[in-house]
């Protein structure tokens, strides 16, 4: 019988992918994601499931999409607002806050059950394997079209930050303005609070990690500056929650779950995967310094209009101040250090891709914000538009594409978006539709509704039976009927 050789003290293994290691497991990318998102926690929405102000794990994906929805590649910039983009957003907020403590307001047979299944090991691990996919899906489009720094230097990255600082605080944001200036102000300004409650804990968190971060040796100062903001939040939580009780509110950031546009989502995620990625600190901390910088513009505007649309002057927005071109420059000496010094130029160019990217999702989310208040504002005149379009499509003969649903009582059409626009025609039945906490809109036989391309609904059928089809209508023939 032969002996097998001795291994040499200095032989190394075999290096393997992970890809090899794991096999079909990421042989394709969908499986993953269906895999993951089967879990319990995730499943379609109820109709007792418009919020969760008790469940923070219960937080409705609409796994049955991901049977033809594909993640495989980058998502375009042109269509990060559509399914693939909202969905792949819920999802990685998932995997995200999975890797944290959460706990619900009381104790509650539903939040134990679902907790569970949100912070079980199958959960977690499926969780890593899917974060790739959705990272590489959802963000791979910032790679393109950056505006390349003139030279990697701190100055010219302190005039970048400069001279944003100055254009926002001139400009606030289009949304904030536009919540105020809705008929049904109440609802518009109420949408938007709940978009903040989105965003603002995920940046928190995100900055709370990076305290947590080992950067002591080379960047004394980092984590306890980063701390200190950590602190501040965490200090300023009774005026932060009173600030949505007085809107009649809950601060958990899941109880509106189905209520989080994809763009909200965004921005939280983006924050929050560069705080978990130990190789892009230089990127984190560019994002940190947009953060910083947006949140102290937009504290006096988004107080204006919660102020005109529901009376409240929160101490919260209050409390924070603003921020001038030179302190906002002073943020990148503060953030960087030694780090330029130490790693070279390398570093500054992190750190610009990182405030440029969060400045392009800052803006996409405002265009969403803006986009989804004012068809919500007016949605008579999108009944009046669908009237329109069906009349045409009828004295036409025009042939569409249409999908047609036969739904029974009390069934759930968890929140979600289209990539295309679309009428909603009711057959038979009753319905109440909706996009917004505030209130349901009644659907019954005939009515119809024009339902623009990447606009946040849901619905729920009333009715013992509820029949009723969507047809898909070009952009020119939308144009037609839908006047700004």
């Amino acid at each position: 019988m032969s002996e097998s050789p001795a291994p040499q003290p200095d032989s190394q293994p075999a290096a393997h992918s992970v890809a090899a290691l794991l096999g079909d497991l990421t042989a394709d990318p969908n499986a993953v994601l269906k895999a993951y998102a089967a879990n319990e926690a995730f499943r379609a929405a109820t109709a007792e499931e418009l919020t969760t102000p008790d469940n923070p794990f219960r937080r409705p994906v609409r796994p049955a999409d991901l049977a033809w929805l594909d993640y495989a590649s980058v998502l375009p910039a042109e269509r990060q607002l559509l399914l693939s983009g909202l969905l792949g957003h819920r999802m990685l907020r998932n995997v995200y806050d999975a890797e944290q403590t959460i706990l619900p307001p009381r104790a509650d047979p539903a939040a134990a059950t679902d907790g569970e299944r949100f912070n079980s090991f199958e959960n977690r691990l499926l969780g890593t394997l899917a974060r790739p996919i959705l990272e590489n899906h959802l963000f791979g489009f910032l790679a393109e079209g950056r505006d390349d720094l003139p030279e990697p230097t701190v100055e010219a990255v302190k005039d970048v930050v400069r001279r944003y600082c100055e254009r926002r605080n001139a400009e606030p944001r289009e949304a904030y303005a536009i919540a105020a200036g809705r008929k049904d102000a109440h609802s518009a300004a109420t949408f938007l609070l709940i978009q903040t409650g989105v965003f603002l804990p995920a940046a928190y968190t995100a900055i709370g990690r990076g305290a947590l971060a080992e950067t002591t040796l080379s960047h004394p100062g980092l984590r306890p500056w980063l701390g200190e903001i950590w602190r501040r939040w965490t200090a300023a939580a009774g005026d932060y929650q009173a600030m949505f009780q007085g809107a009649g509110l809950t601060s958990s950031p899941a109880a509106y779950w189905q209520f989080s546009l994809g763009s909200s989502l965004a921005r939280g995620n983006h924050l929050l995967g560069l705080s978990l990625s130990g190789d892009r600190l230089p990127e984190f901390l560019g994002a940190v310094a947009h953060f910083l910088v947006d949140q102290a513009a937009s504290a006096e505007p988004l107080a204006d209009a919660l102020r005109d649309a529901l009376g409240l002057s929160p101490a919260y927005l209050r409390g924070l101040g603003r921020i001038s071109p030179e302190d906002a420059a002073g943020l990148v000496d503060r953030l960087l250090g030694p780090l330029p010094a130490l790693f070279g130029g390398g570093v500054v160019t992190g750190f610009h891709r990182g405030f440029a990217d969060a400045a392009r999702l800052a803006g996409q989310w405002d265009g969403d914000l803006t986009e989804q208040l004012v068809w919500a504002d007016r949605i008579e005149d999108y009944k009046t538009a669908a009237e329109g379009i069906q009349h045409k499509l009828l004295t036409e003969k025009i042939e569409v594409d249409l999908d047609t649903f036969v739904e029974t009582h009390e069934e759930t059409s968890t929140t979600h978006v289209h990539d295309e626009h679309r009428l909603v025609m009711i057959e038979s039945g009753q319905m109440h539709f909706w996009n917004n906490v505030t209130h349901r809109i009644a659907l019954a036989e005939g009515d119809k509704l024009l339902i623009p391309t990447s606009r946040l609904h849901g619905s729920v059928v009333l009715s013992g039976t509820c029949v009723y089809h969507q047809p898909i209508i070009p952009e020119e023939m939308f144009q037609e009927f839908v006047t700004d």
